[in-house]
């Protein structure tokens, strides 16, 4: 099963967090089963002046990282949601977006109270030198 059109429209709201400086973190959580993997953090990174994403997948022994475009990581992100994760948190000062895949497979995208109150100083640095 691919869950294109519904993570495109939480992914459109982690879009809109980097480019109002809202970001403060991104994270794929709850494994189905038992897996290798067993998390994936997102978080931006600046390099020769582009913002990107930094996809720091997390194993039971190792930890890869990758670099993304925005763009880009969408693509390199969306077959994980089910295989083998059922929780993506978007993180912000504003609110906390919860994708959510319940034991049928049905999406939940729930808005809930900010965990952060201060948005990823990458991405403030980021928007402060483009002005």
């Amino acid at each position: 099963m691919v869950f294109t059109e519904t993570f495109t429209t939480f992914y459109t709201k982690v879009k809109e967090s980097l480019a109002d400086g809202t970001f403060a973190k991104l994270t794929f959580a709850k494994t189905i089963g038992n897996t290798d993997l067993m998390n994936i953090y997102i978080r931006p990174v600046v390099e020769d002046g582009v913002l990107q994403l930094e996809l720091k997948f997390k194993f039971q022994q190792e930890e890869i990282v990758e670099f993304y475009s925005i763009d880009a990581a969408f693509d390199r992100l969306l077959p994980f949601i089910n295989n083998p994760f059922s929780s993506v948190i978007l993180f912000t000062t504003e609110f906390d977006l919860v994708y959510k895949l319940n034991k049928k497979k049905a999406v939940s995208i729930t808005n809930q109270e900010p965990t952060f109150g201060n948005a990823s100083p990458v991405i403030l640095e980021y928007l402060a030198s483009k002005k």
